[in-house]
């Protein structure tokens, strides 16, 4: 089970984004968490896989930062895509994409950034060890996203 809940709501979903991140999207339907939810690309002079991508990162960010507690938010969140596949139902052509999203917990991320500034250069910093830590504390996880392709 997902230690983070699935976006819903009645907002539109353009409206959220442009309100979270002062960004225009062409999108329109859901979240994308199934066909049924998929979010839906109206048009676009981007390359679908970048606006897929960039409205991944924006979902993942709300997910695992804006919608958190202080104590369990996200920082570091990245979003790489592991695979595609086109799946036509009805006639209509969806992007069932899965991506790898990882993160750090904020606090323990802000602290990682405190020990390398305060630390890089000095010859007792174990730069490895460093970069182990921040390894051991990074959540991985996969999520699918469903575009509806008009």
């Amino acid at each position: 089970m997902s230690q983070f809940q699935e976006l819903t709501g009645d907002d539109n979903i353009k409206d959220v984004i442009k309100s979270a991140f002062d960004t225009d999207l062409p999108i329109d339907g859901s979240w994308g968490y199934t066909e049924a939810s998929s979010t839906v690309i109206t048009t676009s002079d981007i390359p679908y896989t970048q606006l897929e991508h960039m409205f991944a990162s924006m979902r993942a960010y709300v997910e695992m930062n804006m919608t958190q507690d202080v104590k369990t938010r996200y920082g570091s969140i990245n979003v790489n895509e592991l695979s595609r596949e086109e799946v036509t139902t009805d006639a209509q052509a969806y992007h069932k994409v899965i991506y790898e999203i990882t993160a750090i917990k904020e606090s323990l991320y802000t602290a990682f950034i405190k020990e390398y500034k305060e630390n890089y250069g000095k010859e007792s910093f174990d730069l490895t060890g460093h970069f182990n830590k921040r390894k051991e504390a990074t959540l991985q996880r996969e999520v699918i996203h469903w575009f509806k392709i008009n």
